[in-house]
């Protein structure tokens, strides 16, 4: 595996047959399914560190099963999700499980799940795999043991983050100097690759308004378990707020909800990621919630169930989403803090990244 892309990697120590995968497993509970529902397709949902009520990643996913429910798509009694311990040492067990239990589609809610997914999909060919912000089609060339040829029932469902990140980097830009403020902050998770992508966006976008504007940056761990750490994320919030840090944007999982703690406390500016976490935090958190870059796994798992469910499904590729696909995008919700000046601005450079005349980097400088 290149070095890059190591720090997405647990160590894979597949165990045997697993009779209980997780800390928590259960059906699909609000998705208003139809009493007169007759589909036969069977969903398992393998949830990351964090897992439900982390008011982004996993919640996203579980309201896109949700969403498939209350569609008719899939049948409520028909699916079922488990949760990731806190450590994150059970992900294989959770795709093991899920995949003994022969459901028809599994959906890994996370990069980490990547490697037992390419493990496993091989063994079983007739279950359908979906992985978010997975890379298990990479094969070999990520080390990963079966190659893309092999593994036609797998699909990667990844995202240009780096897109919605510049266009929040933009609006923290804009909003500082309103305050008079030359130092914003980034708070990452786990380190590696795909938060990379996120912090370089959100740079480059504060650049792009105001080059002098600095950006203190920091990251609450080296494992999956930085995402479940929202006692870390507001220590680490604060410190960078106690460092003149006017705007701090996350994206750092369940982690992150320290960072709207943090806001609140120093009535400061935080920037949500996921879902537009404005309307999921506390009322006292959320008037401090500027936008959120919004990243519409709800729309991946949905689409990954609809596809199996209408016999559409194809693996053995790498499907993004995009500004272009409406996969990504950013929130207007908090209108005392997002001015229309500010939108119109972000607008305009949304619209230079859909034209091509902006691309925004994938990787911080220096990396």
């Amino acid at each position: 595996m290149p070095k890059w892309l190591r720090t997405f990697a647990l160590p894979i120590a597949l165990m045997g047959m697993v009779a209980a995968a997780c800390s928590n497993s259960n059906t699909a509970g609000n998705g208003s399914p139809s009493a007169s529902c007759t589909s036969q397709t069977t969903v398992g949902l393998a949830l990351d560190v964090g897992g439900l009520g982390d008011k982004g990643f996993n919640d996203l996913a579980y309201a896109g099963m949700n969403k498939a429910i209350s569609a008719g798509i899939i049948c409520q009694g028909n699916t079922k999700y488990i949760e990731a311990n806190s450590e994150g040492s059970n992900l294989d067990q959770e795709i093991q499980s899920l995949a003994a239990g022969g459901y028809d589609v599994i959906i890994g809610t996370g990069f980490a799940f990547s490697p037992y997914v390419n493990q496993f999909a091989t063994q079983y060919p007739n279950i359908d795999f979906g992985v978010i912000d997975g890379y298990a089609t990479c094969g070999p060339a990520c080390g990963e043991t079966n190659p893309l040829s092999a593994i036609s029932n797998v699909v990667d469902l990844t995202f240009k983050e780096q897109e919605g990140s510049f266009l929040v980097g933009v609006a923290a830009a804009l909003k500082a100097q309103d305050l008079g403020c030359k130092t914003v902050g980034f708070l990452g998770g786990q380190t590696g690759p795909l938060i990379g992508k996120f912090e370089a966006g959100y740079t480059a976008g504060v650049a792009q308004i105001d080059p002098s504007i600095k950006v203190l940056v920091e990251y609450i761990g080296d494992s999956t378990k930085a995402f479940n750490d929202p006692i870390q994320g507001e220590a680490l919030s604060n410190k960078m707020y106690d460092e003149g840090a006017c705007i701090i944007y996350h994206a750092a999982g369940d982690s992150g909800n320290g960072l709207f703690k943090a806001a609140a406390a120093q009535q400061k500016i935080a920037i949500g990621v996921d879902s537009d976490q404005y309307q999921v935090v506390t009322p006292d958190e959320a008037k401090w919630i500027l936008t959120s870059m919004i990243k519409r796994v709800d729309v991946a798992t949905y689409d990954t169930i609809k596809a199996v469910a209408d016999g559409t499904f194809k693996g053995g590729k790498d499907e993004v989403f995009d500004l272009a696909t409406t996969g990504i995008s950013y929130s207007t919700s908090n209108t005392a803090l997002m001015t229309p000046d500010i939108i119109n601005t972000v607008e305009k450079y949304k619209e230079k990244i859909l034209n091509g005349d902006i691309v925004p980097p994938t990787s911080p400088k220096g990396a």
